[in-house]
């Protein structure tokens, strides 16, 4: 399967530089120019999309919601 277009306007391109793997659910840290963005996903998800250190991807935000926190 190939994306063609999408509506997700954030869009990281990077490398997966961290699995942390769960039972049910994982936590992928990837590394893009910008930062590290972390998800967390399925398990099942991480093993369909044979996810490894240094797999190239494209983390892809679309949140309703961004909270501020003065520090």
């Amino acid at each position: 399967m190939s994306i063609q277009s999408i509506n997700v306007r954030n869009q990281f391109r990077g490398k997966v530089k961290e699995i942390i793997h769960g039972p049910v659910v994982s936590e992928i840290d990837v590394e893009t120019p910008h930062g590290i963005v972390t998800s967390v996903i399925t398990t099942r998800s991480v093993e369909e999309l044979q996810l490894r250190i240094g797999s190239e991807v494209i983390a892809l935000v679309k949140s309703t919601e961004v909270s501020i926190a003065k520090v």
